[in-house]
């Protein structure tokens, strides 16, 4: 027999407490003092985090976009491409491609990626350059594994 979830109540609880309640609430589940902030902020904080440790909380994937969308928002970042396509690797990575038996190393940079001291905007201009024919640029430099069909 499945038990009822005991988490909705527990949500519903911290309306009807005060902010004192709250604020124990919250040093009982952080282990420090609640921030003087207002009651929203005590209750809305309080309920994601009681669902977060019941739950789990997201995943680095999931985290590393809505920080990339905080930086956006608060300005300090102003490449949408990097939020778009979680694929980019981690600035000053270097990729190795040999191609026809040259070695080929491309450095990602903050935006974009560089070859032969040249800036580029996307690594399949970069995979042009080198082949001479349209590739997909993460495939190409085995970011993305290929596709597989029906065996």
């Amino acid at each position: 027999m499945n038990k009822p979830d005991p988490i909705p109540a527990r949500l519903a609880a911290l309306k009807s407490m005060s902010v004192t309640q709250l604020k124990s609430e919250w040093q009982t589940i952080f282990d420090t003092a609640a921030p003087n902030n207002s009651r929203a902020f005590l209750e809305t904080r309080l309920a994601y985090r009681i669902q977060e440790l019941t739950y789990g909380g997201p995943d680095h994937q999931t985290r590393r976009m809505l920080d990339l969308l905080a930086d956006e928002v608060g300005g300090t970042l102003t490449r949408k491409s990097q939020i778009a396509d979680p694929r980019n690797p981690v600035v000053g990575t270097r990729l190795i491609r040999e191609w026809n038996g040259v070695e080929h190393t491309i450095t990602v940079l903050r935006d974009g990626f560089e070859w032969q001291g040249r800036p580029y905007k996307s690594l399949s201009a970069i995979a042009r350059a080198i082949t001479g024919t349209r590739w997909n640029g993460y495939r190409f430099f085995g970011l993305r594994e290929r596709k597989r069909g029906n065996d």
